[in-house]
């Protein structure tokens, strides 16, 4: 709903609008209005193929319009910024016509990563990992731990490759959805510089702080207002402090499913024979989506901890907040 808001069209009849004074709106009344704008946003003048294909696709972006509340099922390619495995997800995306950008790229210029990694998405290159890995073929084993290497040092799901691409692909003033760490952020580009929504719950009071550059894999970009201006925080010390632990906590949470899915013993003679790649890669994803759940869930669970104690504490944050 941010994209959708933030983007201004003063010809356009079906923008997301909120009533105003608006201050809190509940996940049900987000799922109606981004339901409302894909009915308002059907095309008028097409032809009766076209017509029968866009209420398809309407029908499985409703289905599945739910699940924007917990998270949607987007399977990175490593080719470009705007290749993901083509699921039912990725309807909600086209329908809404907002751009949906990654920056997880392998360099074409390390050759020896490019060949292990190839075409393969997420999903496909865990499956080939755990395949190599029981591979009685060197060169395959080999590739497998390149392969894997690539995962395990690209945790944060952003490489200087990706962000150099992300820079270059991305037009002036464009609004889009980012992808990185299993989370969705709005993203513009404003005088050739990339800038994400900051929507931390521990900038709640900081009002002049809306935007936060990415220009470096770490996540530690420059805080500005709206208009684009250097803003610190009133409260640099707290507010620092509270987004460093949340990137943190990302990135511990990315890499604990990476490392998790491609360490999990499978019992390959349990797995039908001539099963396809595709339904493969679904199975290891629900176990993914089976152990993200049950992180949380223990989050959640975990008694507070004392206010000297150290570590960090996570930010309760929703996946649709950020579209």
């Amino acid at each position: 709903p941010n994209t959708l808001l933030l983007t201004f069209s003063p010809s356009s009849h079906s923008m997301v609008k909120l009533p105003p004074m608006m201050e809190i709106i509940t996940a049900e009344q987000l799922m109606e209005y981004l339901g409302d704008y894909i009915l308002d946003a059907k095309p008028k003048e097409i032809s009766e193929i076209q017509r029968l294909n866009y209420e398809q696709n309407m029908s499985d972006a409703m289905a599945i319009l739910h699940k924007l509340q917990t998270g949607l099922d987007v399977n990175v390619k490593f080719t470009g910024v705007s290749v993901f495995e083509y699921t039912p997800e990725c309807i909600v995306f086209d329908l809404l016509d907002i751009p949906l950008y990654h920056g997880w790229l392998v360099d074409p210029q390390s050759v020896e990563v490019a060949t292990a990694v190839g075409n393969c998405s997420y999903n496909q290159l865990v499956e080939k990992i755990i395949s190599c890995k029981q591979s009685d073929r060197s060169e395959l084993v080999s590739e497998g731990f390149i392969a894997e290497q690539f995962l395990s040092g690209t945790a944060t799901q952003l490489t200087y490759h990706g962000l150099s691409e992300l820079t270059t692909s991305l037009q002036e003033g464009e609004l889009c959805v980012f992808f990185r760490n299993n989370h969705f952020s709005t993203m513009t580009k404003y005088k050739g510089l990339l800038y994400l929504l900051v929507t931390d719950q521990g900038f709640l009071t900081e009002e002049n702080i809306v935007w936060e550059s990415l220009d470096n894999v770490d996540g530690d970009g420059n805080f500005c207002d709206s208009e684009f201006h250097l803003r610190p925080p009133s409260d640099p010390v707290v507010v620092y402090q509270g987004h460093q632990d949340q990137i943190d906590q990302d990135y511990l949470i990315a890499l604990s499913l990476q490392q998790e899915q491609q360490n999990q013993d499978i019992d390959w003679e349990q797995i039908p024979e001539g099963i396809s790649d595709s339904e493969l890669a679904k199975k290891l994803q629900e176990e993914e989506d089976r152990r993200a759940s049950q992180y949380y869930q223990e989050q959640e669970q975990a008694p507070a901890a004392a206010p000297h104690s150290p570590g960090p504490h996570p930010t309760k944050c929703f996946t649709f907040f950020f579209l």
